[in-house]
Formats: C-alpha cells, sequence, structure tokens
C-alpha cells in the first residue's frame, strides 16, 4: 500500500494517524508478515550496502597522496573531495527519505545504490580536479538518503530492544566500508594507480543493489490532517508537515550533538593516513592500513556502545544520552592528549585506537532516540533530518576545516584542535536527555490514542 500524506489548514490542529503498521514502537514481536529470517537477510543487505556507501565515499583519503602529486593540490582542495558528499547527502536527505516514505523503502535504496555506483566508477575517467570533484558530487546525490531510509527499515522489522544495538551495527557497517576503502585504495593504488582504484570499488555495489530488490519493505503509514490542504499552499503543508515530525526539543538538541561529534569523527577518517604519512614516515598503502586498525576500532566501539545504550535506556530511556556525555568527553580529552603532546608512536598510536573505539559511540544511539521522538508516519524523513544536520554540519565540516587550518598552521595542530568539538557534542547531549522522555512519551501517547 503506498502511503499518503496530506496536512490541515488549522495550524493548531493535531495530526492524526488512521493506519498503523508494524513500525510501531509497541510491538515486542518481530513483524508478523516478516518471518525472521527475512528480517535477518534485510539486516544483512543493509549492512552491505552501508559498506559499500562507505567504501566509495573514503576511497579518496587514500588517494590523497596521488593527488596531490599528480595535479598539485593544497590540503583544502584535497578535504573538499570528502566534504563534498556530505554537503550533497545533507541537501537531499530530507526531500528523498519523503519520497522513500511515499513511493517505498527498497525500490528508494535500488535507485540510489545503482547511482553511487556508477558514479564511482565514473571517478576513474577525471582528467581534471573539477571532473573528480563533480564525480564525487554525483557519489553524494546517490548516498542521499541512504542512511536514514536504510535505518527506518531496521526500526520497523525488528523489535525495540534491539533498536540501539542494530542500528549501532547498521552504522559500524560504515566504518568496515572506510575501512575497506582506505585500505583497497591504498594497495591498488600503489600497484595500478588511483584510477584503477576508484573503478575497482563501484562494481560490486552494482550487484548489491540488484540483490536489494529482494528485502522485504514495511507496509506505509497513512498520516492524514483534517481538513486536508489545498496543494497549492504548499507553504502551510510544509509548516503542518514540520510540525507533525516530532515532539519538543529532543530531536534539535540531538541534531546538535551528533554534528558535533561527527566532525571529530570525519576528521579522523579523513586526515589520519596523510597524518601517519607525513609525521611518521609511512608508505601510503602502510598507512591506510594503519588507518584501517583506526575505523575497525571505531565499528566495533558503535556495536558495543549501542548494547550498553540499549541496557541503560531498559530502566530509563534518558540513559543513553547520559552515556553519551561521558563518552563524547572521553574522545575529546583522548584524542586532544594524542595530537598536542609530543609522544613516541608506540604511546601515540594506542591511544588514537582508544580515542578510535570511543569516537563512533554516537552513531546508533543518536539515530534511536531521534526516532523515539518522530512520529510513526515520518520515520525515514525523521531519520533524514537526523541526516542532513550530521552531513552538512558534522562529515562535511571535518575535512575541510581540518584542511584550511592544516595549510594555515600544520596538520598536527588541527588534529588537536578539532577534537574540541567533543566537549561541545557532550554539553547538547545533555541538554537532550532531559527533554527526551517526555517527547518520546508525547509520541507514544498520540499513537496510541489513534491506534485504539
Amino acid at each position: 500500500m503506498t502511503g499518503v500524506c496530506s496536512a490541515a489548514l488549522p495550524l493548531n490542529q493535531e495530526a492524526k494517524m488512521i493506519t498503523a503498521d508494524s513500525s510501531a514502537d509497541t510491538r515486542t514481536r518481530f513483524d508478523s508478515q516478516v518471518s525472521r529470517p527475512r528480517a535477518w537477510f534485510a539486516f544483512a543487505m543493509i549492512f552491505l550496502l552501508m559498506m559499500s556507501d562507505y567504501v566509495d565515499r573514503q576511497i579518496i583519503v587514500s588517494l590523497f597522496p596521488h593527488l596531490k602529486q599528480e595535479w598539485g593540490l593544497s590540503d583544502k582542495q584535497l578535504g573538499a573531495l570528502v566534504s563534498v558528499i556530505s554537503v550533497v547527502v545533507a541537501v537531499g536527505s530530507i526531500p528523498v527519505a519523503l519520497l522513500a516514505d511515499r513511493f517505498g523503502r527498497v525500490k528508494s535504496i535500488f535507485v540510489m545504490a545503482t547511482v553511487w555506483s556508477l558514479a564511482t566508477i565514473s571517478c576513474m575517467f577525471a582528467r581534471s580536479y573539477g571532473q573528480l570533484f563533480a564525480a564525487r558530487a554525483v557519489v553524494g546525490l546517490g548516498e542521499t538518503g541512504y542512511g536514514s531510509v536504510g535505518a527506518a527499515l531496521i526500526n520497523a522489522l525488528f523489535p525495540k530492544r534491539l533498536h540501539a544495538t542494530l542500528l549501532g551495527a547498521f552504522f559500524a557497517a560504515s566504518s568496515v566500508g572506510a575501512v575497506l576503502g582506505v585500505v583497497l585504495g591504498g594497495i591498488i593504488a600503489e600497484h595500478w594507480g588511483w584510477r584503477a582504484a576508484s573503478g575497482a570499488v563501484g562494481f560490486p555495489g552494482l550487484v548489491m543493489a540488484l540483490l536489494f530488490l529482494l528485502v522485504p519493505d514495511y507496509k506505509n503509514v497513512i498520516v492524514k490532517m483534517k481538513p486536508a490542504i489545498k496543494s497549492a499552499d504548499t507553504k502551510a503543508y510544509v509548516f503542518r508537515m514540520l510540525s507533525t515530525l516530532s515532539r519538543g526539543k529532543t530531536m534539535l538538541l540531538v541534531c546538535i550533538a551528533g554534528s558535533f561529534q561527527l566532525i571529530v569523527v570525519s576528521t579522523m577518517w579523513s586526515w589520519v593516513p596523510s597524518y601517519l604519512n607525513r609525521y611518521h614516515g609511512m608508505s601510503v598503502a602502510t598507512a591506510a592500513k594503519y588507518a584501517g586498525v583506526l575505523v575497525l576500532c571505531g565499528a566495533l566501539g558503535a556495536v558495543l556502545w549501542g548494547g550498553v545504550a540499549d541496557r541503560l535506556a531498559r530502566r530509563r530511556g534518558a540513559n543513553k544520552l547520559l552515556l553519551l556525555v561521558g563518552t563524547t568527553t572521553a574522545t575529546a580529552s583522548l584524542f586532544i592528549f594524542a595530537f598536542a603532546v609530543s609522544l613516541p608512536p608506540a604511546v601515540q598510536f594506542p591511544l588514537i585506537l582508544l580515542g578510535g573505539f570511543m569516537m563512533t559511540c554516537t552513531v546508533g544511539v543518536s539515530v534511536s532516540a531521534v526516532l523515539d521522538v518522530t512520529h510513526p508516519g515520518l520515520r525515514s524523513t525523521g531519520g533524514a533530518v537526523h541526516a542532513f544536520a550530521i552531513n552538512l554540519f558534522g562529515l562535511a565540516v571535518g575535512p575541510f576545516i581540518t584542511g584550511i587550518m592544516s595549510d594555515a598552521w600544520s596538520l598536527k595542530t588541527a588534529m588537536a584542535v578539532i577534537p574540541v568539538a567533543g566537549f561541545l557534542s557532550a554539553f547538547f547531549y545533555w541538554r537532550a536527555s532531559r527533554t527526551y522522555e517526555a517527547d518520546a512519551a508525547a509520541v507514544a501517547a498520540d499513537f496510541e490514542a489513534v491506534d485504539a
């Protein structure tokens, strides 16, 4: 069944959901219309495509030394090749999620994966910085909305008690994909050139896109507001839809907090290979392998911290946000010490790895908190609002600002300054913990009232 959205003319009238489905948080079992094996098959495919997403996104990082040598690029230009994807993803995330909620998640993801894979393959034919930058932008266009739509599928197909854990695992796939992208890019580029590296990682995504058509979708929820608004009244429609999306301040606070932490994460993912190459004299391939270990630590951390958050939330929902206050503070402290103090490699690298284990603590927990305070009929859109924030104000900011700081001062100084953003992240997670329970309860009350 195709979802239908309409909006109310009186803006103070509450939205009413008139058709409930398996995405409701009140479920304690798997969706009765989707068997457990099919649900886990869906998760496996969602996980693998997230890996493909980040392989294609992060492979460029290991190619920085080659591009710098061939085209004489500045660090700002190199950072922009990473940031452009996040900017495009941010701009398109909400419109794409609205379309996915309207026409179906599985079909939308099939189209996304096909576009980003073809765009990655096209990078191998770039003959100038401008052409490569444009191809990277199209990669971002394909990846637009994937994180939020994939998260909405997981939220619908699995019981709430597994949400933070599985969402943590889902976003850990980005770390695994980033590792594969960096390591494979370094190895392939060293033997066959950077263009071959871009082409090699694009083709598996096309195969996974076709397989994704076998994934079960969930029924759309009809969100209807009476009386229906005139189609020409676009401003009132958008305003009413946004006011229906969530309750209270929690979504905004979590988006701000997650953005600050993703500045730190994206900086480490993008610049640690170059840091090891410049300051420890490692070859491109060796630096990529060391950086891969860092990102794998992040993948492990995302799953572990998601599991811890689920356990803590059983007693009190806000506990999962209070957990992030501590972990983001610890992340910032570890990275600042590791890069600001002159340490031998045998001491510095373990500290960086420990910081890497801590830094991805927010990825699954933040999304689960946002979905908890999002109207059940707009969960893809709620996830997209979060994706918009963390991509535009987090993932896009880190690599680019670090490049500017590196050109002005040094890469070492930039790596020591950027982690301060983690302290700001901790503050906003603390603020969100104070409003989360009331906002989640308001959404749940609306759903139960209409469902009854």
